[in-house]
């Protein structure tokens, strides 16, 4: 059976979610990964309101879609970042509350143990989202950072995640971190030691979302080697390294989109991501999960290219081999 092919409704959040069902059920998805933001999914009335779970799969069920993960990555940035007026934007007003740091940071966890609650009343398995980090501006060792200040961004991170990763075991549902830039794991040894903090629990694993992998120079193909175990969802998204000797790959403080970026996200099939590669992984694993279309491009029309990307998913992921392509040799010697 082909891996089903979900949209990320993240990037579409300006629509009601009516309107983007039967826009996708259109262009053919077979579900919708629904963000927590706008009226996609929203936690509170998922838990003060007994009927809005039911509602909202009445109404995929109308379009014929399926929800495997929702995605929790707004709130869940604010629960170990360093808290200041960017966050009010992306977060729940209930959450940002005064806007005090220490507040939010606890608003945001307790956000996050709810987002499991919630996802169980929908019947759903995994939450994908960020965890945000304390460490992410010691980056780059100057003045020189001392290891116990990274220590301690790790230590920070079991110590705020652990109570949540208890809830998430509680509710049966698995907390899939999309390893990203400003995140406590942004690469694979971050990944292993974020992983190393919290015992391996297995409550705890990875959306891997090769796009953050490939700019910075990781092997995405390695990443599914080194956590066979730990992919719990799939985002398919591309990017590419535009690199012309004048912008590095910090992107020298423009915005995506720009072209005078040293990297940007591309819609599938228009980046250097090698999908076939990771498909022939994925096979590798026995990951039989959805491969969900999260779609990001500036420099295209987004029905466009979210169409042209489920077209290319579909394309793009073949079957594992039953055999091997020389098995016939061995049956004729063993005839003789």
């Amino acid at each position: 059976m082909p891996r089903p092919v979900t949209l990320c409704t993240g990037q579409w959040a300006d629509l009601p979610l009516a309107v983007l069902a039967e826009k996708a059920a259109a262009m053919g998805f077979d579900g919708l990964e629904l963000a927590c933001w706008g009226d996609h999914f929203e936690v509170d009335k998922a838990l003060a309101d007994p009927n809005y779970c039911s509602n909202k799969r009445a109404l995929l069920d109308k379009y014929g879609l399926q929800v495997y993960a929702i995605s929790a990555h707004l709130v869940g940035q604010a629960v170990l970042d360093r808290i200041d007026e960017r966050h009010k934007a992306i977060l729940p007003p209930y959450v940002w509350g005064d806007g005090d740091p220490a507040g939010v940071n606890y608003r945001a966890a307790e956000e996050l143990k709810n987002t499991a609650r919630a996802a169980q009343r929908l019947g759903v398995k995994v939450v994908n989202g960020f965890t945000g980090s304390s460490i992410w501006h010691l980056i780059y060792s100057f003045p020189p950072v001392p290891q116990s200040m990274i220590e301690e961004g790790f230590r920070l991170f079991a110590e705020r995640f652990n109570p949540i990763l208890d809830v998430f075991g509680e509710c049966g549902v698995k907390f899939a971190m999309e390893v990203h830039p400003t995140e406590i794991a942004f690469d694979l040894y971050t990944a292993e030691r974020a992983l190393e903090a919290i015992n391996w629990r297995e409550e705890f694993g990875f959306n891997f979302d090769p796009s953050h992998l490939l700019w910075q120079g990781v092997d995405p193909v390695e990443f599914i080697r080194r956590f066979p175990d730990r992919i719990y969802h799939v985002h398919m998204k591309d990017a590419i390294v535009t690199l012309d000797g004048r912008s590095g790959i910090l992107s020298s403080h423009l915005n995506f989109g720009d072209p005078r970026r040293g990297w940007d996200f591309r819609s599938l099939g228009h980046g250097s991501v090698k999908f076939g590669e990771i498909i022939r992984e994925l096979n590798r694993i026995g990951y039989q999960g959805p491969l969900s279309v999260e779609w990001e491009d500036s420099g295209m029309d987004r029905e466009h290219g979210a169409k042209e990307a489920l077209e290319y998913v579909r394309r793009i992921d073949f079957p594992a081999s039953a055999r091997a392509f020389d098995a016939s040799f061995d049956k004729a010697e063993q005839a003789r």
